[in-house]
């Protein structure tokens, strides 16, 4: 069983940053990919940023230049740091991973993904 726990948000000023985490406990070495997404209320979940086991990264067009994805294998543990952040930005955070990866504009789906975590709230005020 694999339990992925968030934490790292909270309310901060347009342009500043904040570094979220997502710790993984259990076996995770078979999952290909791990991803943030995100939910603002009212709105759809969608796709931030993809980490795969190659070692590839993607980011969603609306936050490329901005946030960066990493993973610290030592500490079975992956980062979106978040910064020059945005009104916009404002949503909960989820990570999630899964056994497969996806290219171009795709994100799959909430059960495209074979874990996800809790969440966790990013607010940013103007």
């Amino acid at each position: 069983q694999v339990q992925l726990v968030e934490s790292g948000g909270g309310s901060v000023q347009a342009g500043e940053s904040l570094r979220l985490s997502c710790a993984a406990y259990g076996y995770t070495y078979s999952t290909t990919c791990m991803a943030w997404f995100r939910q603002a209320p009212g709105k759809e979940r969608e796709g931030v940023a993809q980490f795969c086991r190659d070692g590839t990264t993607r980011l969603a067009d609306s936050v490329k230049g901005r946030f960066t994805i990493s993973q610290d294998n030592a500490k079975n543990t992956l980062y979106l740091q978040m910064n020059s952040l945005k009104p916009e930005d404002t949503a909960m955070y989820y990570c999630a991973a899964a056994y497969r990866r996806w290219d171009g504009t795709s994100w799959g789906g909430e059960y495209d993904y074979a874990y996800w975590g809790q969440g966790t709230q990013v607010t940013v005020s103007s």
